[in-house]
């Protein structure tokens, strides 16, 4: 028997959250329903979900404020927000406040399936991979963790995280950019390109204490972390 999978879906759209519901119920994932922030808050501290999927546009509490204090409980649960907006900052806020992908209305069935898949393939990859060396520093992946010599601990968001473990593990070489954005946000369109870059800035940044750790944008192809 297939290993069944618990989901928390905050949707204030019943029509809507009760099809997708259904539509996972079918795909061995167990799907918590919640018609608001508040809701999904409460429900998430009584259960022990795996995946949250947050639609932003919520009464109450909305899908972003929701995240932001889930975050400070658990630093490591994917988080998909489901979204009718596509303006640039929306979508770099979601993923700065700790999102790991996001889909717009409408979507597929199928698309939302496979991008929680992958997240929840690439949890598993965390809690499974190493403490890495990087330069001067340590990268505790699984805690999501970044520490100069003996210095204090920098945290790191899931993404950060994420992108940082891709980089370290090809270091020296190129990292293929569409290559990351299709494993990571799902997707190598502009969007996602623009909240990667975003995102690259805010690593070299926590690295700068090493002067021997360079990231650099390696034109037409990806980035390259040089240490």
């Amino acid at each position: 028997m297939a290993n069944i999978t618990k989901i928390l879906l905050a949707e204030d759209e019943p029509a809507l959250g009760l099809i997708i519901k259904e539509s996972l119920e079918t795909r061995n994932f167990k799907v918590l329903l919640c018609e608001n922030g508040e809701i999904a808050l409460k429900t998430y501290q009584t259960n022990t979900p795996e995946l949250l999927v947050l639609d932003v546009m919520m009464p109450k509490k909305d899908g972003f404020t929701l995240a932001k204090e889930i975050r400070e409980i658990d630093e490591t649960i994917p988080i998909i927000f489901l979204t009718a907006k596509s303006q640039t900052q929306d979508i770099v806020e979601g993923f700065s406040i700790g999102g790991n992908d996001y889909l717009k209305k409408p979507f597929s069935m199928e698309e939302l399936i496979v991008r929680m898949n992958n997240l929840l393939n690439r949890t598993k990859e965390q809690k499974h991979a190493e403490i890495l060396e990087i330069g001067a520093y340590n990268f505790n992946f699984p805690k999501q963790i970044l520490q100069y010599k003996n210095e204090e601990k920098t945290p790191l968001t899931h993404r950060e995280a994420h992108l940082l473990f891709h980089l370290t593990k090809n270091k020296n070489s190129v990292l293929d950019r569409s290559l990351i954005l299709n494993k990571l946000w799902g997707s190598d369109d502009f969007f996602n390109a623009r909240s990667m870059d975003v995102f690259i800035t805010k690593l070299r940044k926590k690295l700068k204490q090493d002067a021997n750790i360079e990231i650099i944008n390696v034109r037409g192809f990806g980035y390259k972390l040089i240490c």
